[in-house]
């Protein structure tokens, strides 16, 4: 009797178990497949589009139940990239970014709310330049799936837009350049 209620515990335990826990996924930023992307207008006369060229993190999820979703974000913000080397030295500066003193912005979820199968709305505070805001931003999923090389991998994207001065970012580029846009477009691999 006792083998019995052992075996019915064991197997009970293995078949709930995957059922009740998120599974872990390491942003793929070394297969490159994940991006930190900004826009802004420049004076209010033209786009200037850039990225974060180093960042990392893990986020948890699992499609039964979404509102356990979690993820966490690094940046390097001296890896900003606008595909201009002299605007990026003024951007690593204390006009902006400030670099040297915030090396590092992060993004820690607190909730995910799902909408539909692919739908969500992420809520979580927002590091930059010192300052922690919490933020509430619509994502998407893309796909999940098993990729060519034996692993599980699921992507999202998310976008958001922040006024600057939210954040102690004040420098006056005109009353167009305000607020930046950020778009987070990552694929996970299942750990």
């Amino acid at each position: 009797m006792k083998k019995l209620l052992l075996a019915l515990g064991v197997t009970a335990a293995a078949t709930l178990a995957p059922l009740t826990q998120a599974a872990t996924y390491n942003i793929d930023t070394k297969g490159a497949h994940a991006f930190i992307q900004f826009k802004i207008q420049h004076l209010g006369y033209s786009w200037l589009l850039g990225r974060f060229n180093t960042f990392g993190g893990q986020f948890e999820y699992d499609a039964d139940a979404p509102e356990k979703s979690s993820i966490l974000v690094e940046i390097d913000t001296a890896s900003i990239d606008s595909n201009h080397a002299e605007r990026d030295k003024h951007l690593k500066n204390s006009d902006f970014l400030d670099v040297s003193k915030y090396p590092k912005s992060t993004f820690q979820s607190t909730s995910f709310k799902a909408i539909s199968d692919t739908e969500a709305e992420v809520t979580g505070d927002f590091t930059l330049h010192g300052v922690t805001k919490s933020i509430t931003f619509p994502v998407t999923k893309i796909g999940e799936g098993k990729d060519p090389w034996g692993g599980y991998r699921v992507g999202f994207e998310g976008k958001t837009t922040l006024k600057l001065s939210d954040y102690g970012i004040t420098y006056n580029l005109g009353p167009a350049s305000t607020h930046v846009e950020i778009g987070l477009f990552i694929e996970g691999i299942r750990q």
